[in-house]
Parts: C-alpha cells; sequence; structure tokens
C-alpha cells in the first residue's frame, strides 16, 4: 500500500480503538450500554484477527493456524487468551456437563492462568499491533501529493478532500482537535494542543476549515487559554472579523513545509 493508504488506515485505527475504548467506559448493567462491537469487528480485521464461532461465543484468533494462541472473545470484557480454542470455550460458555468435573470448574471460576488482558488494555493491544504493520515512511513527494491534492479539492469546493488531505497533514505533525475552548462551529481543526499543569491549554499553530465557506485558515502561533486577548483573536479570525496570517492555498503550503522541517529535525 501507499504511504497515504497506510496513514489513513493509521488514523481509521486509532479511530475505532478510541472509540470502543470510550464504550467501555459507559458500558453498565444499569444503563443497557455496551461495548461498540462493530467498531471491534473493524479495529480486528486491522489486526489480522481471524473469527472462529464456537457455542454461542465469537472468537478472535491471532494465529488460527496453532493449536494454541492468543485469541479475543467479543463480549463486554473482550479478554484476550492465551490458551486452546477448547479451553476458551469451556471457561467463557460450559456445558453441564464440564461443569460437573471439579478441575474444569477451577478453570471456570479461575481463568487468571490464561488471561493475557481485558477491556482497554486488550483494545489497546490490538491498536499497537495493528499499527506496527504499517510502513509510515515517506518522502517529500508524498507530502507534495497530499498538498496539491489538498489544494485541488479546495479551489474545486471538494469539502471531502479537503479534510482528508488536512487530516493526514495534522497526523503527521502531531495535531489534534480542539479542546471545547478553541472549537468553533462549523469548522474542522486541527492544532499543536498541550496541556499545561495549572489547567491552561496552549493551542496552536492551528489549521481551521470552514465547511460553511469552503475556506481553510492557518494561525501560526501557539495560543493559551488564559490569555484573554489571543483567545479574542482566536475567535475573530474563526468569524471572520479578522485576517489569518494565511488563507488558503497558502495554509496548505505552510503544512507541507511544516512536514518537511519535522522531518529534517529528526534526522
Amino acid at each position: 500500500m501507499s504511504f497515504r493508504e497506510n496513514l489513513l488506515h493509521k488514523i481509521e485505527i486509532n479511530r475505532l480503538a478510541d472509540k470502543v475504548c470510550h464504550s467501555i467506559a459507559s458500558a453498565s448493567y444499569e444503563s443497557g450500554r455496551k461495548v461498540d462491537k462493530d467498531a471491534m469487528r473493524k479495529l480486528l480485521k486491522f489486526g489480522n484477527y481471524t473469527l472462529r464461532q464456537e457455542r454461542d461465543l465469537d472468537l478472535y484468533l491471532r494465529h488460527p493456524d496453532r493449536d494454541k494462541g492468543l485469541i479475543l472473545v467479543l463480549d463486554n470484557d473482550l479478554t484476550i487468551y492465551d490458551a486452546t480454542i477448547d479451553d476458551v470455550v469451556m471457561r467463557k460458555s460450559p456445558l453441564i456437563k464440564e461443569m460437573v468435573s471439579i478441575r474444569k470448574v477451577i478453570k471456570i471460576l479461575n481463568d487468571s492462568d490464561v488471561v493475557v488482558s481485558r477491556k482497554d488494555e486488550s483494545v489497546r493491544r490490538i491498536q499497537a499491533e495493528s499499527l506496527a504493520g504499517l510502513d509510515l515512511s515517506y518522502t517529500d513527494a508524498d507530502i507534495a501529493d497530499i498538498t496539491r491534492d489538498g489544494i485541488a479539492s479546495l479551489h474545486s469546493t471538494y469539502a471531502e478532500g479537503v479534510k482528508e488531505s488536512l487530516a493526514l497533514l495534522a497526523e503527521i505533525l502531531g495535531y489534534r482537535p480542539p479542546s471545547k475552548a478553541f472549537s468553533v462551529r462549523h469548522y474542522e481543526i486541527y492544532g499543536a494542543l498541550v496541556k499545561k499543569d495549572s489547567g491552561e491549554i496552549v493551542y496552536g499553530p492551528a489549521a481551521l476549515y470552514s465547511l460553511m465557506n469552503n475556506e481553510l485558515l492557518l494561525i501560526d502561533q501557539a495560543i493559551g487559554s488564559f490569555d484573554k486577548e489571543k483567545m479574542a483573536y482566536y475567535q475573530k479570525v474563526g468569524a471572520g472579523e479578522q485576517p489569518a496570517p494565511f488563507k488558503g492555498e497558502d495554509a496548505f503550503y505552510y503544512l507541507k513545509e511544516a512536514v518537511i522541517n519535522q522531518k529534517s529535525a529528526v534526522q
């Protein structure tokens, strides 16, 4: 796959993992909320886990060709076992005849000998495995292609194309969506985000794409959430009441140069 495809996969893998972890945090018997199994299935596909259905269980195998290996049970616990399929099935969905055996009952009641991880830890493990399989090395030409596509999409008012190119460049730079204080309605926003011990959020440089006006703006400075003057400036730029330092294709060129400079700094 190309660098662009691999980077899109990285973004999707991280999105799915975060979505599943969020659903784990809100899942409870009282609320009736459950783990987002659809998102987990998609994440497992990225991790090359193979589905095997046994009894009432959906089992996902890391190495389906082995007698014993990593097996995730797709339920609210998202437990990963290092065991055989028969062992996992017996522990998770035992038959009456299996519960007659004292030895098997002990295994059913205590699975610590075969459990590798549960819940969030399992999700992050599979996320890491999925990311490890991606080649995320890139050339200046790759960045130029992404920038060119973004500018072309901007000129043709193709919002999805602008958003994709913006998201790709932001991912390389480590830019993140804004906290609530820096959100602007109807804008897709990415920026460098730092949380200070004092509770202040420092945001920027930041790229702001207006979904209503098909306008890309870029503020090339870091703005602290406690700085009222700079916060007012940030909001005025978003409202179109004050010009942004970079606009349109110049904003894309700024991001392109930032990526190239970042790459040079680590070489």
